[in-house]
């Protein structure tokens, strides 16, 4: 049996189907039994779901430039 840290941990291999059928069947157990669980892993598929069907769109130039600077700083200070 799964923990919901071992779901988790899971979770990204198995929404992109790279889990073998022996860990898939565990997933897929304790999603059903865990509600917790359950919302976050249908939740993330509705919103890949979602996404995928999206347009990609060009970021303003300026808004790329303040995401790139807010990463820099925050990488810097995670190396502090």
């Amino acid at each position: 049996m799964l923990t919901c840290k071992e779901f988790l941990s899971e979770l990204s291999a198995y929404l992109d189907e790279e889990t073998d059928l022996d860990l898939k069947a565990k997933i897929d157990k304790h999603a059903a039994e865990c509600p917790n669980c359950w919302v976050v892993c249908d939740t993330t598929k509705k919103t890949i779901k979602v996404y995928k069907g999206m347009d990609a769109c060009e970021i303003p130039p300026s808004i790329h430039e303040r995401l790139m600077s807010a990463l820099e700083k925050k990488i810097a200070a995670e190396k502090s």
